[in-house]
């Protein structure tokens, strides 16, 4: 999610894919799915990204509140594997001043420290890509009683249809014994290719995440 100069194409076409036409906003919904984007009212927002976990393949479930928002892309937030140093000497306070945490922080494709989404997902309504083929309309529903959160995508669309590829995102916390640093992950392992897993790193338990784009977002959201 870095503005590397080897993305910066990739990166003119997801500026696009929310500051173009009505036309390309709608391009590829299906027409259910169109007639409820016109009907319900979605209003463009700046570019943000979901955290999603689940499987690939599966077109709902009831784990969202383990899901995260970006509403800032954090590439171009992030800190240099090579910067980690510093980072760490100033008291994990990041340059763009989010807060790095040992104990569970993250990576994306190339190799930058990001920042933690915000979790959980919140509630409501929202138009996702993968800046490939499909478009969807995903429904978070509230916290049911025993904090589960319910979701499903339009169109039987699945999490791999709506996840962007290049995007890549790990999440790394300790292992039972080990001592899990930025410091012990290996540059020459990035960039990831698309639609690889993150890189394993020494002494941490990793999670990989699907990246989902948000297009818009339903005005009913609160």
């Amino acid at each position: 999610m870095s503005k590397k100069p080897h993305t910066i194409n990739h990166y003119k076409r997801r500026e696009l894919l929310v500051a173009g036409s009505a036309a390309a906003l709608t391009a590829s919904i299906s027409p259910l799915a169109l007639a409820q984007v016109a009907e319900e009212k979605f209003r463009r927002v700046p570019i943000q990204y979901i955290a999603a976990l689940g499987d690939p393949q599966s077109s709902s479930g009831n784990n969202a509140e383990q899901w995260g928002i970006w509403e800032l892309d954090p590439g171009p937030r992030g800190v240099r594997l090579d910067n980690y140093p510093r980072l760490r000497d100033n008291g994990g306070v990041a340059p763009d001043e989010w807060q790095f945490d040992n104990n569970d922080w993250w990576l994306e494709e190339n190799g930058l420290i990001m920042e933690a989404p915000e979790f959980p997902m919140p509630a409501g309504r929202y138009l996702v890509t993968g800046d490939r083929e499909v478009q969807a309309i995903l429904t978070v529903h509230g916290k049911a009683a025993d904090g589960s959160q319910q979701w499903e995508l339009s169109d039987n669309a699945s999490i791999y249809d709506v996840t962007h590829l290049r995007c890549r995102s790990g999440r790394y916390t300790p292992t039972s014994n080990g001592y899990c640093s930025p410091a012990s992950a290996k540059k020459s392992d990035f960039p990831v290719r698309p639609g690889a897993p993150m890189p394993e790193v020494g002494g941490c338990n990793k999670q990989d995440y699907s990246v989902l784009i948000i297009m818009a977002v339903s005005e009913n959201n609160a």
